[in-house]
């Protein structure tokens, strides 16, 4: 005869302050098969898994309901609980009595009659459950890393040091991402240099990481454990053993293009070195506006190089890798403030963004770190924060988190090197969240900048002056300002490019368009789709320490498989009825994991099991009811809605 265990979680007052504990536990007792009904303060705790076991084993319960928070919380704690006392941990269900009925029923009366309907649903499902066994599958001890920013760099060093190989694939010449355009750090003010430099050295030393330039990942098949990445890279036509940065060569190129390192405020020649840290330390040739790829037309600096190094007939390659596990670290784009067209971005030439900022006062920029505006010092710089974020109008309500203090940064960099300048910060709210940046942002104010609340409205030129329009929202009222210098503090976006990987990789995106986490709380760093994790500011905002930290995070996550050999395979998977299937297809059109595939010789559709998610996508397709979910079948959900309906 079969024997139910119904458990009831209190939560804290969360469930109990809305929901009559007791009397839902004394309705439990009369449901069909349940042997025993408990209640617990926390049932997720130790004590409370141990009521469970000890339940399985003394009164040989044979099937288990916990009434509790979300599945998405504690669903795998309580199969492991059942497991451990040598229970099916799929003869387990679980009713949401938090999310689903005390959280959004004030009513006790009502949010109880409702707890004991979903508890009732759950013990009419869980006996008809069927035992389920998860396989296992050989992991390949290899890492994809896609994105060669300071997250992608510190992952592949991790996971390198772990002693896993590690393709990391950049789709720009050199790795180093935003990174290498930005000066100096905050709230220290120390060099990046200090934090990149040695990042690089040791990622192109490390015989565990093959560094894979100029290359995107076109194509990903498989599953947690094997996957099979189709790679394309694109030629440098500069051998980078050869190479010798002479200069020789974009001495003698006749063309210039806005370099993209300096935000276009110089230029650079179509053979170039990306960055005077770059590796590999080479220079690479630009094919889209060098004049021998485009008319034949030109080739001096072939001609020029003493080291033959200029290879014009180098071709692409695409290849394959297989790897464990993936690995998305993509970065960010800054807002285009053009967007913004009432600040004036793009439209006068003293309307800058942060980013150019940053370059102008770098050494290495294209003023050698000298602030000049048409050859002047500017007397008087505006700086404006959440251009693109919290803003409704461009649909970026989120808070990009770090233009506070980068703004603060660059202002306290400008009055250290015009000490008599007038700087002004026009802002919504300062949020100074990290270690350090209260007491830098107090710093700054001590330096003599003027902090104003509000955003300006507009940006225009009056007399050959720039002439910033606000409110001053502390005062109550309006202002308009001169100033010779108005830098836009942009906030970050996701990647324009971002579609083309979120297909490939089913992910996921959250309302403000970065890669989505599998949960904010549990799995911070993980996705949907297992075996592959995020790390920096793909997933959203954060500041470079941050992407650090969450780097070191995701390489742990992604060489756990790797470390164990071996991954289970979740067993709520599709079933066919082979007797039944028509081999019309529609599933495997419908099947967002290529988990469906027509056997061409039977005419059937076949299931591959470790990729299928049990989303139900073909279940619901199927016209012919061939397909079947496991765990969730038609008579089981039936039976759920009977007990509530």
């Amino acid at each position: 005869m079969m024997k139910i265990g119904v458990y009831i979680c209190h939560c804290g007052i969360n469930i109990a302050a809305t929901v009559d504990v007791e009397k839902v536990t004394a309705f439990a007792r009369t449901l069909p098969h349940v042997a025993i009904a408990r209640n617990y303060q926390y049932m997720c705790s130790d004590p409370g898994q141990d009521l469970i076991k000890n339940d399985i084993k003394n009164e040989k319960l044979d099937r288990i309901v916990v009434a509790a928070c979300s599945p998405r919380m504690h669903e795998v704690t309580y199969r492991k609980a059942c497991r451990s006392a040598g229970l099916n941990p799929y003869f387990f269900e679980m009713a949401n009595i938090r999310e689903q009925c005390s959280w959004v029923h004030p009513d006790k009366e009502e949010g109880t009659q409702k707890a004991m309907d979903l508890i009732a649903s759950a013990v009419a499902k869980v006996s008809l459950h069927e035992p389920l066994e998860e396989n296992e599958v050989g992991v390949t001890p290899s890492v994809l890393v896609i994105g060669g920013g300071i997250a992608g760099i510190q992952a592949s060093l991790d996971i390198a040091e772990s002693g896993f190989e590690v393709f990391l694939v950049e789709k720009a010449p050199s790795p180093g991402g935003h990174l290498a355009q930005i000066d100096r750090t905050f709230p220290d003010l120390a060099e990046t240099s200090t934090t990149l430099l040695p990042k690089l050295k040791a990622l192109q030393a490390h015989p565990q990481i093959h560094l894979l330039t100029q290359s995107e990942v076109e194509g990903v098949e498989g599953f947690v454990g094997n996957f099979k990445v189709r790679i394309r890279h694109l030629p440098r036509y500069v051998n980078h053993e050869k190479c010798t940065c002479c200069k020789k060569c974009e001495e003698v190129c006749p063309v210039r293009v806005p370099n993209e390192l300096n935000m276009g405020l110089d230029q650079r020649p179509a053979i170039y070195l990306p960055f005077p840290n770059a590796i590999p330390h080479s220079y690479t040739i630009d094919s889209k506006n060098c004049l021998f790829f485009q008319s034949g037309e030109c080739g001096k600096c072939r001609e020029i190089c003493p080291e033959s190094a200029v290879q014009f007939e180098e071709i692409g390659m695409e290849f394959e890798a297989k790897v464990g596990t993936i690995l998305v670290a993509t970065g960010y784009d800054p807002f285009d403030p053009k967007l913004k067209p009432e600040l004036g971005y793009g439209r006068y030439r003293n309307v800058i963004t942060s980013l150019e900022l940053e370059r102008l006062l770098s050494s290495e920029g294209p003023t050698q770190g000298k602030l000049l505006v048409d050859g002047k010092e500017p007397r008087h710089i505006v700086f404006i924060q959440c251009v693109g974020s919290r803003d409704k109008t461009v649909n970026n309500e989120y808070c990009s988190r770090v233009c506070c203090m980068y703004t603060a940064k660059h202002a306290y960099l400008v009055k250290d090197r015009i000490p008599d300048a007038r700087v002004t910060i026009c802002y919504i709210d300062i949020r100074a969240f990290g270690k350090g940046y209260e007491q830098f942002y107090e710093t700054v104010q001590k330096k003599g900048v003027f902090y104003r609340k509000g955003v300006p409205s507009e940006i225009y030129e009056r007399n050959g002056k720039l002439i910033v329009k606000a409110d001053d929202e502390l005062l109550g009222e309006p202002y308009e300002e001169e100033a010779d210098l108005v830098v836009l503090a942009v906030g970050l976006t996701q990647r324009q490019d971002a579609d083309h990987l979120r297909s490939l990789l089913k992910l996921s995106l959250s309302p403000d368009r970065f890669y989505l986490e599998a949960h904010p709380k549990l799995r911070p760093l993980d996705t949907a789709t297992d075996g592959i994790f995020l790390a920096g500011t793909c997933q959203g905002p954060k500041d470079i320490y941050d992407t650090i930290s969450q780097a070191h995070g995701a390489a742990s996550r992604a060489t756990i498989p790797l470390f164990s050999g071996k991954v289970k395979i979740e067993p709520i998977t599709a079933w066919v009825d082979e007797l039944m299937c028509a081999g019309c297809g529609l599933c495997e059109q419908i099947c967002e994991y290529r988990a469906l595939k027509i056997d061409p010789y039977r005419k059937v559709m076949t299931v591959n099991e470790a990729l299928c998610k049990g989303c139900g996508a073909c279940n619901a397709t199927c016209p012919s009811s061939a397909i079947t979910l496991r765990h969730f079948k038609t008579e089981q959900i039936m039976a759920q809605l009977r007990e509530v309906c």
